[in-house]
């Protein structure tokens, strides 16, 4: 997503290799919102994810991931003048991911939720 973000490319082929879902519907709506409203996003998020649980946990299919990411430096701009979006604070959020083993054998984030800054 961060990659797509910089240009707010919402069909980047990027996407669907890492996300399905409600996640790849959710990111796809954001990045063509950011196109139709001429932003892009410079910079890049902080993240360090960990892994909260595995199911089941002999054989994973499913792995829960928390984290306390940092968009402080992942900011929108309008495209044509380069001047900031102010599209609000950044800082630190927490994130919640569920990622699931597909069919053929590739693990892809399949839902995700990101909380208001100073949530962690």
């Amino acid at each position: 997503m961060a990659a797509a973000a910089k240009t707010s490319d919402w069909r980047s082929p990027r996407l669907a290799r890492n996300a399905t879902g409600k996640a790849l519907s959710r990111i796809s709506r954001g990045l063509y919102a950011d196109h139709y409203n001429g932003l892009v996003t410079k910079g890049e998020p902080r993240n360090n994810p960990e892994v909260e649980a595995v199911t089941p946990a002999d054989n994973p299919t499913t792995v829960d991931i928390v984290d306390c990411g940092d968009d402080s430096d992942w900011v929108k701009y309008h495209a044509d003048t380069g001047k900031p979006a102010n599209d609000g604070p950044g800082g630190r959020r927490h994130i919640t991911a569920r990622v699931e083993k597909a069919v053929d054998g590739s693990w892809k984030v399949t839902d995700f939720a990101i909380q208001d800054v100073g949530t962690c």
